[in-house]
Parts: structure tokens; C-alpha cells; sequence
């Protein structure tokens, strides 16, 4: 009789380790579970367990720093790590010191549950070596502790360990040149250049030139383009829905062979880069409208990566707002804080302009207002006028029809227009804004029934979990 896989779990919370235990039990293995490091290490070096899941900070030492040693002395034992100090550098070390998985607490019992099954019976491939070198320390304003960061921590993670094409779709301030910053940071290519060229900043017809660069007589002579400058390392597409017709042609040229060559020349040139695209577009709707070519977009489209918007991330918001203030005394400024009621009124704003209209606000305050401790009416002054979800009397809901509070939002953002952010895609947007809300609301009444809330939409079941996979909507269930 085959003997049921044997799993090590190490972690100084007693009730995490009792839940994993129970949890794992039903599940049909044996567990062995430790608050040590050394223990955990011993029960290695003895030649125990089928499988290790370890937490990262333990009173005797780091799960993390013990991840390298794991593989090097059993190359064939997986590591899944799991961790509350959630950010982005303890991901891609996970990653890139050889873990299976990493898992940010709290965390959904089945994934963790499907993680290990998988974790047991995925062949050990030779990619899964630890990397030689580390990466840099985290030093970029990546900044999130809620459920959708995670998520992209751990997609920058796996991602570090590759040269795959990236598209990262995103609003406008969302962030998308400093998650393309991370891949190259974090990424193999870090020794060589990052080059960010912004499509919609380059007049149409100097686009090819700038990418490719040229070659002319006289006294120009031949000048390199960004794919040149990029050589050994990563090339940014930003806004790459704004490139014109002919430069997509090139462009998926050289996705399709390796090489270009520059406008006006006959050399073909090897075109060494990883490639990073991003836009704030939908470009399957450009591909319908017949902007963009379907076939490059599937090139670029290799792995997406979408960040959310700010109002989808609320909890996030006090420490980003706190890290902007952090920023500003690092700058020379004076020490501020942010009282509570300062921080319900940024959580309750609808960030048309997302993480950068935060960084500009909280940089506004710093500078026009003298008091240390920043207040709600501080936020209401300077946002200058009602915030969408100041409560509102039972009765004038009632009165309110859905028609003008959507029209007061719609209001908002066409205000924010005419403030200088970029408005695109207003339809889906706010279509999505509507829908979104309406399916997270329905699945929670109904504590995740798919079935019932679909009963409930009047909704077709296939339907409702095309909608919740496209608006990316977590159903959470089971989480410890």
C-alpha cells in the first residue's frame, strides 16, 4: 500500500498550524507541524516530509532564508511559503529561491488545498533551480496589502523568472511603468537597460524612427533607435494603443523574427529585449474598430497583467496616502498625520485619477495647509464637493432615482476630464462600474452561490461567471 504523502508545516501561530493540520488531514495526508526553523530543518536534513509549507518569520529564524538551503540539499522537495508581510520583494524572493507557490495571509483554504495537490504531482522541472544571484532590495513605491496586490505581487514574481512578453492593462494612474520597472528590476535582464518610450507622446510619423531609428546621408548619418538603446535588457511600450498602423506592422515583425532593421537601411539587426506593452485602452475594442491588428495583440497579449483602479482596493489607501507623506518628509517637508476622519473620506472618494490624483492631493495638502494632523474637513476642502459615499438620509435615498446618482458620477468624471486626466472608454468604464458592484453585492448575499446569485440577476449561470471572470471579481470562500 502506497503511504500517504507527508507534509511539514512550519509556523509560530498555533492557530494557523492547527488549521492547516485539520485541514490537510481531511484532505488525506500526514502532518507534521512545528513552530522552528531548526526544527523544520532537522526534519529535512532527517529526510522527512513529501512536502513543506512554511511561514516566513519565526522566532528562531526566516522560512525564507531557509527556502535556498531546502532545494540545494533535496533539489526533489517543494516549498510552498506563506506570509502576512505581504509585499512585493517577499514574493519575488520566494520565487526566486526556489519556492513552488507563495501565499499571502489570509489565505482561501482551497487554493491552498489545489496548490499543494498540484505541488505533489507536477514533475520537478529544471527552471525551478534557485537563481544564482538575488534581486534588489524593494525600492519601488509599489505599494498594497489587499487581496488584488497580492495577486500581482505574485504574477511579478513568476514572471521575474522569465523573458515573456507582458501587457499591462490598467486606468490612467494606476501604475503600470512602475510594475514594468519591477519586472525589469527584479527580472534577469537587470543589468542591461530599461528604455520607456510613450507612444501617444511621439508625433505619428517619427514613431518608426524612434523605435527602429535610421539611417540617412549627409551630416545625420545613422542613428540608433530604442530597440538598439534597449540591447541586454527590457524596452516599454507605454500607450501602445496610440501606435499608428505602420509601426505595428514593424512591430510585430520583429515579435515574429528577432530581428528589424532601421528605416532606411537594408541590415537586419537582432533585436535582444524583453518587451513590456501597456495601455489604459480596450484594445479589443480598437481591434473591432480596426486600429490595432488582432494578430499583434495576441503577440503582445503573452501573459496580461491587469491593475485595478483605486476604488477597487479601498483598504489600500491609508498606506499609500501615508507613504506620499512619508515621501513629502524625506523631501524636507514638515511631520503630518492623517486623523480618522481624514482617512474615511479618502476611502469613500472615487479616484477618477486613481494612485496618481492621491500622490497629487496628499502633495497639495503638504504644501498649502500648516497644521501637523490633516483632518476630514482638510480632504473635503481640497476634493470641493460631496463624496459618493457620505451617508445620505433614508429618505432622499428613497426619493433618489438610480438615474441621477449615476449622473452625478458621470458628472465627476468629465470634471476630472476637464482637470487634465486622460478620459478614454468612458462607456465601458462606467458600464463597468455599474456591473461590477451590482454582481460583488449579489454573490455576497448569497455568501458565493454562483447558482442563486445567478437566479437572483435573472442570469443565464454561463453567463454570470463570463461576466465575474472578465470584470476578474473574486469569489471568496473558506478564507482563514
Amino acid at each position: 500500500m502506497t503511504p500517504l504523502p507527508t507534509i511539514l508545516v512550519a509556523d509560530d501561530d498555533r492557530s494557523i498550524r492547527t488549521v492547516l493540520g485539520q485541514a490537510l488531514g481531511r484532505a488525506g495526508y500526514q502532518v507534521q507541524t512545528t513552530p522552528s526553523v531548526n526544527t523544520l530543518w532537522q526534519w529535512v536534513q532527517e529526510g522527512e516530509g513529501d512536502l513543506v509549507i512554511t511561514d516566513v518569520i519565526m522566532p528562531d529564524g526566516s522560512g525564507l532564508d531557509l527556502v535556498t538551503r531546502i532545494r540545494q540539499f533535496r533539489p526533489d522537495l517543494r516549498v510552498i511559503v506563506m506570509s502576512a508581510q505581504s509585499t512585493l520583494t517577499t514574493a519575488v524572493k520566494a520565487t526566486q529561491r526556489g519556492a513552488f507557490e507563495y501565499l499571502a495571509k489570509p489565505f482561501d483554504l482551497k487554493e491552498l488545498l489545489a496548490v499543494v495537490a498540484r505541488a505533489l504531482t507536477t514533475p520537478v522541472q529544471e527552471t525551478e533551480k534557485p537563481a544564482a544571484d538575488q534581486p534588489p532590495e524593494e525600492r519601488l513605491p509599489l505599494i498594497g496589502q489587499s487581496v488584488v496586490m497580492q495577486g500581482i505581487y505574485r504574477s511579478i514574481a513568476r514572471l521575474t523568472t522569465s523573458d515573456l512578453t507582458v501587457m499591462i492593462s490598467g486606468e490612467s494612474g494606476t501604475g503600470k511603468e512602475l510594475v514594468a520597472h519591477a519586472l525589469h528590476e527584479y527580472g534577469r535582464r537587470r543589468s542591461g537597460p530599461f528604455v520607456a518610450v510613450n507612444m501617444a507622446a511621439i508625433p505619428r510619423k517619427q514613431i518608426e524612427s524612434e523605435l527602429f531609428g535610421y539611417e540617412r546621408g549627409g551630416t545625420q548619418g545613422r542613428m540608433p533607435g530604442r530597440f538598439e538603446q534597449a540591447t541586454g535588457g527590457t524596452l516599454f511600450l507605454d500607450e501602445i494603443g496610440d501606435m499608428p498602423q505602420e509601426a505595428q506592422t514593424r512591430l510585430l515583425r520583429v515579435l515574429q523574427e528577432g530581428e528589424f532593421t532601421t528605416v532606411g537601411g537594408t541590415t537586419p539587426l537582432r533585436a535582444d529585449v524583453r518587451i513590456i506593452a501597456a495601455t489604459h485602452r480596450d484594445l479589443r475594442q480598437a481591434i473591432q474598430a480596426g486600429t490595432f491588428r488582432e494578430d499583434l495583440y495576441y503577440r503582445l497579449n503573452v501573459v496580461p497583467l491587469r491593475l485595478p483602479p483605486l476604488r477597487e482596493r479601498l483598504e489600500d489607501i491609508p498606506l499609500l496616502a501615508r507613504h506620499f507623506l512619508s515621501q513629502c518628509r524625506d523631501e524636507g517637508g514638515t511631520y503630518r498625520i492623517l486623523d480618522e476622519s481624514a482617512i474615511t473620506r479618502l476611502q469613500a472618494w472615487r479616484w477618477p485619477g486613481n494612485v496618481r490624483e492621491l500622490e497629487n492631493l496628499i502633495r497639495r495638502i503638504v504644501a498649502l495647509y500648516s497644521q501637523e494632523t490633516i483632518t476630514g474637513d482638510v480632504i473635503d476642502a481640497e476634493l470641493a464637493e460631496p463624496l459618493a459615499h457620505d451617508p445620505i438620509p433614508n429618505s432622499v435615498m428613497a426619493a433618489e432615482p438610480l438615474s441621477e446618482s449615476v449622473s452625478r458620477h458621470i458628472a465627476r468624471y468629465l470634471e476630472a476630464g476637464r482637470d487634465g486626466v486622460p478620459l478614454h472608454d468612458l462607456h465601458a468604464r462606467i458600464i463597468a462600474e455599474v456591473e461590477r458592484p451590482l454582481i460583488q453585492m449579489t454573490l455576497a448575499e448569497t455568501r458565493g452561490n454562483q447558482i442563486k446569485a445567478a437566479a437572483m440577476l435573472g442570469l443565464n449561470r454561463n453567463t454570470l461567471r463570463k461576466k465575474i471572470r472578465d470584470l476578474e471579481i473574486p469569489v471568496v470562500r473558506g478564507v482563514v
